[in-house]
């Protein structure tokens, strides 16, 4: 049999009473709604600050309220950061790697323009140039000091030239292949170059040391006239080298020796210029007149 729809309180007396303060709480709320309607019609300003005090007694509970809310929240963003930051990381580490490698690009290709330039500059005053190439190769261990050009027989590129950067001369062909030279260096043991010492004009030899350093040694007995700074350049004694091209500066000096190190460096030179032997003006055929004056005949 089915409940009736309509439940009594019974003799329940905590039940009779909750349902009449239920009843009173509702009424009392209708006549306090009636209340401020009736204000707000009649007293517009006194229901306005009624609702200032409203809001002033409300605002430590709305200011608790909003308190929580922001502390949990809190939790939840730093809980989210949290898991976030590992991948955030590996973002701002790739990035920065990134930038890195475009900062090296960008350096190196500057430098490759400076040293570019150099070379076009040196290009434009050389009148025996012969070829302009790569330095692909360089020794550093074994006693030959050698490099290996990018440019061989089919640009005209023959032993016995002799192959200058824009730092100084780095030394002479001694083999040739049609794409590829080999260049012995200034340093090896086996180069002489005749040079002559920028601040009197002194003539020596350097004489490589087959470790990257060069040897100079005076043509004349005496005072060691070579100081430390020095530099030395090309004398074109002998023919081969052209004069004035530099070659070594002095590092230092040990009673008659002194140990200078090369110029051009072709661990970090990029581009080298193959130029002619030189040709002293010494060793060409005079002309009629110069003979004759020699000779003194008259014409």
């Amino acid at each position: 049999m089915a409940p009736p729809s309509n439940r009594r309180p019974g003799f329940s007396r905590k039940a009779q009473y909750g349902l009449f303060l239920g009843y009173v709480v509702a009424v009392a709320g209708v006549l306090f709604a009636l209340l401020l309607l009736t204000l707000s019609i009649v007293d517009p300003r006194g229901f306005t600050a009624l609702q200032g005090a409203a809001l002033d007694a409300t605002r430590p509970i709305s200011s608790a309220g909003r308190s929580v809310v922001g502390f949990f929240g809190g939790i939840g963003d730093g809980i989210g950061n949290y898991f976030n930051a590992a991948a955030q990381n590996d973002d701002l580490k790739r990035q920065l790697a990134a930038s890195k490698r475009k900062m090296i690009e960008a350096r190196a290709t500057e430098l490759e323009n400076q040293r570019l330039k150099a070379i076009l500059k040196l290009a434009q005053t050389a009148e025996e140039e012969v070829a302009v190439t790569r330095v692909v190769g360089s020794s550093f261990d074994s006693v030959r000091r050698l490099a290996t050009l990018s440019a061989g027989s089919s640009s005209g590129i023959r032993p016995g030239q002799p192959v200058r950067a824009p730092e100084g001369l780095i030394g002479s062909v001694i083999e040739t292949g049609r794409w590829a030279a080999r260049v012995l260096l200034v340093s090896d043991a086996a180069s002489n170059v005749p040079v002559r010492l920028v601040r009197d004009g002194t003539p020596a030899i350097a004489t490589g040391r087959g470790d990257g350093t060069i040897d100079l040694k005076t043509l004349e007995v005496g005072k060691n006239p070579f100081r430390r700074g020095d530099v030395v350049v090309t004398s074109g004694v002998g023919g081969v080298y052209p004069p004035n091209v530099p070659v070594a500066v002095v590092l230092r000096t040990e009673g008659d020796n002194t140990i200078a190190k090369p110029l051009a460096d072709p661990s970090t030179v990029d581009f080298a210029m193959v130029l002619k032997p030189f040709q002293p003006l010494a060793d060409q055929p005079l002309s009629e007149a110069t003979s004759s004056a020699l000779q003194g005949t008259p014409q």
